[in-house]
């Protein structure tokens, strides 16, 4: 697999398989993931690896739950509130694909409930992986470098033929969180990523993905 190849093959997976992800191969995806650049190779990261019995502790018995409930996500890093226009505008047309290729009508009500739910359970995901930082970091730094190692986390593992998607909701409990994976205080949960094998055939997984021209976001000086 070229590098190109994996760039643009890449993509967030909205179902995965059950069957579990070897250590081997996880401890490979990590070992890679490492060589991340960070800003003076300070490596602020730290990732708390969940599977098995604690994974289905955390989204079945408790985060689909609370997700279903209505709890009001707290997520350690705020999440947006405000956005300009034009990438207000990208969200929505994405969340309008979601639902189409679902075949889910806007006042399907049942259809998106479903679909939330799936969310919760982190698409049936195998792996959590959750990205944290120590408490004195400087935030504004750490979150590129995380950023950084996040990404090449999710090519190291689409390269060994395994799913990711990045989730914000994965970490929208972090009490709930830091009582199951053993995360102290002195920590802030920044992200989760979830990774499984991939499934095929589930519509989520095989919609066409949509990015805009170089000619929307570059302008060029000399």
């Amino acid at each position: 697999m070229t590098l190109e190849e994996a760039v643009r093959g890449r993509r967030s997976i909205r179902k995965f398989r059950r069957d579990p992800i070897p250590e081997e191969i996880l401890r490979e995806i990590l070992d890679q993931a490492r060589w991340a650049p960070s800003w003076g190779n300070t490596q602020p990261w730290e990732f708390v690896v969940l599977t098995g019995d604690a994974l289905e502790e955390y989204r079945t018995t408790k985060h689909r739950k609370m997700m279903v409930a209505g709890d009001a996500f707290s997520p350690e890093i705020p999440m947006p509130e405000v956005w300009p226009e034009s990438l207000k505008k990208r969200y929505m047309e994405t969340g309008k694909i979601v639902l189409t290729a679902m075949g889910i009508a806007r006042e399907d009500k049942e259809g998106r409930n479903r679909l939330y739910e799936n969310m919760a359970l982190l698409f049936d995901a195998p792996c959590l992986v959750v990205a944290c930082i120590h408490g004195d970091s400087a935030l504004e730094y750490a979150m590129l470098d995380i950023g950084l190692i996040l990404q090449t986390l999710c090519l190291s593992a689409y390269d060994k033929g395994i799913g990711s998607c990045i989730m914000a909701v994965s970490i929208g409990y972090p009490a709930l969180l830091r009582k199951i994976a053993a995360i102290g205080d002195d920590r802030r949960i920044v992200m989760g990523v979830a990774l499984g094998y991939p499934d095929p055939d589930y519509p989520l997984n095989r919609f066409e993905r949509v990015r805009a021209d170089i000619g929307e976001f570059v302008r060029w000086v000399s």
